[in-house]
Formats: C-alpha cells, sequence, structure tokens
C-alpha cells in the first residue's frame, strides 16, 4: 500500500495537470468534450490523491520507519490515535493531507454544478485544478512524505509532547478545511473575471463555500485557542503568535466579504469590493502557509525551515499578479449598478464594519510581516510586541462591536429619525444602564467598562429583534413562544443564523475583557506549606501544598505537584500540575520536558496552575486568575452555531412563504 500511495502522488500530479489544460481550453474553445474530459481529469486527480493518503496512513499505523517521516513523526509506543493524527503533525504529511482537502473540495464543486454555471465550470474546474497542481507538485518534489531513509532505525523520534492533546488531533484539520475552502471562491472569481459574467450570479455560487471556510476556520482557531490555553502553560488563549495571526488573516476579510455581500445582492454595489475580498482571503490562506512552512518567522505551531516557503512565496506572486490584470482589464464590468444614497444607512453600515475589519487585518498583517520587513531593510529583525497589536486592535474591536449592533438595525438606502428612535431606544437603555451599574460596583477601567457597555448595547439588539419576530408569528400563526422561536430562525437562517453569530461576538467580547483583570502569582512551597492569594474580586484564596510526586507513565516520566485550594473555608476540586519527559522505545529522552496545566473551571473565572521546576525539593509554581475564560469556548461554540444555522440549506417552498408573509404585513417581516 505504501508503493501504491507513493506511485498515486505523481500520478495525481499528471491528472491535475490534464485537468487544468483540458479545462482551460475547452472554455476558451467552447467545447463541451474538453470541458467534461477536463472534469473527470480532476476527478481521477482526486481519487490518486485519496489513494496517496491511504498509503501514508497506512505507513504510520503500522510504523513502517523506513520512511523518513514516519520515523520523524511517529514511534513505536505511540497511542494509536496519535499516530493517525501524525499525518498532519509534519511538514510533508500535512502537504499531503492540504491536497487531499483541495482535491476533495474541487471536485465536489464540479459534481455540485454539473448542471449550473455552465459558462464559469470549466474556468473554474480549470482554477481549482491548477492550485491543487501546485500542492500536488510542491508535495512530490519539495516535500515528499514517501521520501526514504539510507537505513531504517528500530524506532521512531514519536510526536511532540505538545502535540500529543485530543485538541491537536481535532485544530489542524478544521484549520485546513477552512484554508483550503477559500480556494473555492477563488475559483469562482477567477471565472467570473475571465468570462465577464460580474453579476450576482456567481455570488450565489460562492456564498455558501464562504460559509464553509469562516465556520471552519472559526471552529480550528477556537479549538486553537483552548489547545494553547491548556497545553503551553502561558496563562492565556491568544498571544498574536505569528501563526495565530496567519489563520486570524483570512477570517477576518472572509467575515468582510460575508457582510459586503448582502449589499451586492441587494443594491448591486461593492462589485470591485467584493471580488478583491475574495482574492485576498484566498492569497491571505497562501500566506499564512508561507509563513508556517517557510521557516522565516519563529512560532511554537510553525514547521522547520525548508524550500517549501520558496514554492509558496513563488505561488503567492504569481498568483496576485494574475489577478490584479483580470482586475485591472475589467473594471468597467465591475462599476457598482447604484451609489451610496446616505452615510445612515444600512449599506453605510456595512461598509463601516467591512473598512473596521480590513483595518484589523491590515494592523494584523503589518505586525506579523513587521519583523521580516525590518531584517531586509535594516539587517536585523524587530519583532512587534502584543502591546502594539492590543493598541491598535483593541479600540477598533470596540468599533466593530458597536457596528455590529448598529448595521442591522438600520433601514435600507437612507435611515430615518423615527427609525433609528425607534430601533435604538431600548438597546441603547439597556447598554446605558449596564454601563452605569458597573460603574456603581467599581468597574473603573476604560476599555473593560467600554466593551461590556456596548456588549449590553449589541445583546439589546439582538433580543429586540428576536422578540418581535417571535411575537409576530404569535399574532399571525398563534403559536408558543418555543415553536415560533424555532420556525423563525428555521425560514429566515440567514437573518436570524446572523444573529445567533453576533450573539456570539458578544459574549467572546466580553469574555476578552474579563482579562484585563488577571492576577498572577508566582511561588515557591514545600510540602505541606500554605499560600494565600487574593482574585480580581477581592476574594481570599487559600492553597495548600498537598506534596510532589513522580511517576512513570506509558512513554513518560512525570513529576506532579498537587494543590488543595479553598475559598471561604470551603475546600474545592485539587489543582494538579506536571512537568513531562517524553522517551522513545529504547528509554531515550525525546523533546524538550512539557508542561499539563492544572485548571479549575467556574463561571467567573478559572484558577490555572503551572509547574514551572522543582527546586531543592519545593515547587515552584505560578498561580493565575483568568476572568471569565470559561465564555470565550462558550462564545466561540455559539458563533460556529450561528454560521452552521446561515449555511443549512432552505427550502425553495419556505423561501417562498417567508416572501409571501412579508408581503402581508410589513411588521411580519421578521417572521
Amino acid at each position: 500500500m505504501v508503493l501504491v500511495g507513493e506511485l498515486s502522488l505523481w500520478i495525481a500530479l499528471l491528472m491535475c495537470a490534464w485537468s487544468v489544460t483540458l479545462s482551460f481550453a475547452g472554455g476558451a474553445m467552447r467545447r463541451a468534450d474538453l470541458v467534461r474530459s477536463g472534469e473527470r481529469g480532476l476527478y481521477a486527480g482526486t481519487g490518486f490523491v485519496v489513494l496517496s493518503s491511504i498509503g501514508l496512513w497506512t505507513a504510520l499505523l503500522t510504523s513502517d520507519f523506513s520512511l523518513r517521516y514516519v520515523a520523524s513523526f511517529t514511534s513505536a509506543n505511540l497511542p494509536v490515535v496519535y499516530k493517525f493524527s501524525a499525518f498532519w503533525g509534519g511538514q510533508a504529511g500535512s502537504m499531503l493531507f492540504w491536497c487531499l482537502v483541495l482535491a476533495g473540495y474541487a471536485a465536489l464543486a464540479t459534481w455540485a454544478n454539473r448542471r449550473d454555471n455552465r459558462e464559469l465550470m470549466p474556468w473554474v474546474t480549470g482554477t481549482n485544478a491548477l492550485v491543487l497542481l501546485f500542492f500536488v507538485a510542491t508535495t512530490a518534489l519539495a516535500s515528499n512524505p514517501y521520501e526514504r531513509l539510507d537505513w531504517v532505525p528500530a524506532d521512531g523520534r514519536g510526536l511532540n509532547p505538545q502535540l500529543q492533546n485530543p485538541a491537536m488531533a481535532i485544530h489542524p484539520p478544521l484549520l485546513y478545511l477552512g484554508y483550503v475552502a477559500t480556494a473555492i471562491p477563488f475559483g469562482f472569481a477567477v471565472a467570473a473575471l475571465v468570462t465577464r459574467r460580474l453579476d450576482a450570479e456567481w455570488l450565489g455560487a460562492v456564498r455558501r463555500w464562504s460559509l464553509v471556510s469562516w465556520v471552519f476556520l472559526t471552529l480550528g482557531i477556537v479549538l486553537g485557542m483552548w489547545w494553547a490555553y491548556v497545553e503551553l502553560g502561558w496563562g492565556g488563549y491568544w498571544m498574536w503568535d505569528p501563526v495565530e495571526n496567519a489563520s486570524f488573516l483570512p477570517w477576518l476579510t472572509g467575515t468582510a466579504f460575508l457582510h459586503s455581500i448582502m449589499i451586492q445582492e441587494k443594491r448591486g454595489m461593492l462589485r470591485k469590493w467584493n471580488i478583491t475580498l475574495v482574492v485576498a482571503t484566498f492569497l491571505l490562506s497562501i500566506l499564512g502557509t508561507f509563513i508556517t512552512r517557510s521557516g522565516i518567522i519563529q512560532s511554537v505551531h510553525s514547521f522547520a525551515q525548508s524550500s517549501v516557503g520558496n514554492w509558496f512565496a513563488a505561488f503567492m506572486v504569481l498568483a496576485l499578479a494574475a489577478t490584479v490584470w483580470l482586475v485591472s482589464t475589467r473594471l468597467k464590468d465591475l462599476e457598482s449598478q447604484a451609489q451610496l444614497e446616505a452615510m445612515v444607512s444600512r449599506e453605510a453600515a456595512f461598509l463601516y464594519n467591512n473598512l473596521v475589519l480590513v483595518g484589523i487585518a491590515f494592523s494584523v498583517l503589518w505586525g506579523t510581516l513587521f519583523p521580516i520587513l525590518s531584517e531586509a531593510v535594516r539587517g536585523s529583525k524587530i519583532t512587534v510586541g502584543e502591546s502594539f497589536f492590543n493598541a491598535v486592535n483593541v479600540p477598533l474591536g470596540l468599533l466593530l462591536l458597536a457596528l455590529t449592533g448598529i448595521g442591522p438595525l438600520i433601514a435600507w438606502r437612507k435611515a430615518s429619525v423615527q427609525n433609528i428612535q425607534k430601533q435604538f431606544l431600548g438597546p441603547a437603555v439597556f447598554g446605558l444602564v449596564t454601563g452605569a451599574a458597573l460603574m456603581v460596583l467599581g468597574v473603573r477601567a476604560f476599555y473593560p467598562l467600554v466593551a461590556w457597555t456596548l456588549s449590553a448595547f449589541v445583546a439589546g439588539t439582538i433580543i429586540q429583534e428576536f422578540w418581535k419576530g417571535v411575537g409576530a408569528r404569535r399574532k399571525m400563526y398563534g403559536e408558543n413562544p418555543v415553536v415560533a422561536f424555532g420556525r423563525l430562525v428555521a425560514r429566515n437562517r440567514r437573518r436570524y443564523g446572523g444573529y445567533v453569530v453576533h450573539a456570539g461576538i458578544v459574549i467572546l467580547m466580553a469574555a476578552f475583557a474579563g482579562m484585563a483583570f488577571k492576577k498572577e502569582y508566582d511561588v515557591t512551597l514545600a510540602d505541606g506549606e500554605v499560600y494565600k492569594a487574593v482574585d480580581p474580586y477581592g476574594r481570599t484564596w487559600t492553597f495548600t501544598n498537598e506534596g510532589l510526586s513522580s511517576f512513570k507513565a506509558l512513554n513518560r516520566e512525570v513529576v506532579a505537584v498537587a494543590l488543595r485550594p479553598e475559598l471561604d473555608g470551603k475546600p474545592l476540586d485539587l489543582l494538579t500540575s506536571e512537568k513531562r519527559q517524553h522517551f522513545d522505545s529504547r528509554g531515550n529522552p525525546t523533546f524538550q520536558p512539557s508542561t499539563e496545566v492544572g485548571i479549575l473551571t467556574r463561571n467567573e473565572q478559572d484558577v490555572y496552575l503551572v509547574l514551572a521546576g522543582v527546586v531543592g525539593g519545593k515547587a515552584e509554581i505560578r498561580i493565575n486568575f483568568n476572568p471569565l475564560v470559561v465564555w470565550v469556548w462558550h462564545g466561540g461554540t455559539l458563533l460556529a452555531i450561528g454560521g452552521l444555522i446561515v449555511m443549512w440549506p432552505q427550502s425553495s417552498r419556505r423561501r417562498r412563504q417567508s416572501g409571501y408573509v412579508a408581503e402581508l404585513a410589513p411588521e411580519a417581516i421578521t417572521a
């Protein structure tokens, strides 16, 4: 099977080249037979990529240490689940996994449009096959997972202990599913530019793929935050690490596109902007891959330096040049069908929303690339710290939060004073009352106070919209509140799924603000020693060191400390933190010692314990009080659920019914 997998990789390369050539030729010559042949070439290439992936999985699961990749990222005593996930744990395997996901997406997009968008599809298939050709060629020629060793070792090095975590068996695939999905909208954008069919038709095909990318990126980013929080011992979940930023960038531009697409569908505006956002989202996903794989930026997430980075740099430059040329030669075709009529309108609010999202993306991109630029210009690498990102993006994030509540409530074209008063009075009062109550309770920190006040305002707008919609359904159909709520969401998934997404954003922003009150204590404790600490809420905690212990597990030696926390004299669950040294099957140490943190999760905060080391029989310990962390995970989950609601297809019958209800009663539009 390993030999079949290796051969299949090279055959896939040929099939992709065939698909590119025949698809583009068929589109240019308008020959359906060539177009069909190009599509079949893509299907065949997908099949061979699947075979190649099965071959590598077989080698990993059977511990075939004759392959350099298997010997580098697995060992005989590695649990099976991590042997399976080692597929994407290293450079070469993750490249093949990227090919697998991209091939599956491209084949699915071609099959789903076998009867629709036929003028676009030769160029869509050809573009997707061209991107796949690049990835397969890079894998086969620059980072081949089937590379053989000159001699077969008795055992492999094993998987990095930090990757031996359930989240890391899921987090990278989710990010890849999000990253790779950006290629499909890019293919449709190129096809629309080539054929000059730049009306709303191509947007209908692109929208769902953009949502697929957005949902998977959201899940991947949130799960990556959780992994960093529980595995790395930072004491936090986001450090503006270059590779974290690389996943955040396409999420930002993808979010901007999903908002501005509504303006083009409704008013025919922002056509140039939408094309630019689709292209930028794809290129940023390629840039993120370049950052991860080139080795030019140091990160706990990145792979070692390799020639793969040069391939990605060249591809990125060529793709940028081609799309800039296409857009510049189609500027007349991209002229908007309408103009912005008022600065206070839903179109304007969505435009401001887009500008803020792109502004955040630019600041993150600048801060991420600055070390590279400074080294190129001055010869020395200057790293941009967390303070820069926070100073720029916290105000922008708060502005974005405000727009999250403002945009959906303003009327299209031009908002009247009456409309503004009617829509905003309740939410604005709710926000201001919340802010005043927080000040009375002693909150004086500016940014958290603003964040929580705006969160209350946006929450008020969401509650108001659901209240009106449920009320309209109850009035018209006599439904009970639960049934009315469910049918309200089911019959207008785009609108109310969007509100669920906004609710997730509110929870996330409120939770992020809580970390401004984080408290940290570094202490050294002997067995039985007691330490008292005050949390952000002014409560005194008592921690008793229950002692150090050491033991051996499956493939590691462990030193652990246990603390008994007490709050108001009440004992709570034991907190433990570990230092682990992993070994291969011959007893040789592998990698640097890793840390397992102890976390006591409560609704108001996490108590976070890290064993930093052992000196003279005493435990060096860090204790953090991290407010509202559990709400980060709740908000991220709600964000993804909202995206799934928006993405879920709605039957044509229900769409017609929704339109009929809207015509019957303007006040029931939300029903």
